[in-house]
């Protein structure tokens, strides 16, 4: 089975819907990532299909909790999942953020080579991050403390907007130790084509 066609059974098995242009936009992507990779360490997956399950499918499984407006993907990285998202979703407003000017390099040359008018690549930390307006939705894959998250991320989130943290196992203790106004939460558990590993989603409400 051909990369294209691995895809296109991963969306069907998470019940999206994608265009011809999309999908091959996804492709483009991998395809992106694999040759700056060898030069910018983007990631630590290698393998084009590893990629698929590993980086695609894993952003896109995420995407029916994506809201509309105007989203910043915190720590993106190699642009995980905000690019992913920002095929799968052109009407959406999306930031990239990122310290790293390596991985910013990339993400502003892949957002030319793959057509992404809906994205825009900014090169701070996240702690020195001044946006113009809060955001509608906050995303990160890359966090690994949910507390460490909210205190960093919590304020470029506007009131009634949702904090969104990818994890893998389900993370009982960091979910135990976060602060009062964010006890109110929804994990969702989900399920990743071609993944045996866990992987949730947390949602918290600001």
């Amino acid at each position: 089975m051909s990369l294209a066609e691995k895809l296109s059974a991963g969306l069907s098995l998470l019940g999206l819907a994608l265009s011809d242009a999309q999908q091959q936009a996804l492709l483009d992507y991998i395809a992106l990532l694999q040759k700056w990779n060898k030069i910018y360490n983007l990631t630590a997956v290698r393998e084009p299909e590893n990629m698929l399950y590993q980086h695609l499918l894993d952003s896109l499984a995420v995407l029916p909790y994506i809201g509309t407006g105007r989203l910043l993907d915190v720590g993106t990285g190699g642009g995980l999942p905000g690019i992913v998202l920002a095929i799968a979703r052109p009407e959406l407003d999306i930031t990239l953020l990122d310290s790293n000017q390596k991985k910013t390099t990339f993400l502003r040359q892949a957002c030319i080579e793959l057509g992404l008018k809906n994205v825009k690549v900014e090169c701070l930390r996240v702690d020195d991050y001044q946006p113009s307006a809060a955001f509608d939705m906050v995303i990160s894959r890359a966090f690994s403390d949910l507390g460490e998250f909210v205190r960093l991320s919590a304020r470029l989130c506007r009131a009634g907007g949702v904090l969104l943290a990818m994890k893998g196992v389900y993370p009982h203790d960091e979910l135990a130790h976060l602060p009062d106004p964010f006890r109110q939460h929804e994990v969702v558990a989900l399920n990743v084509p071609g993944l045996e590993a866990q992987r949730h989603l947390v949602i918290l409400r600001v």
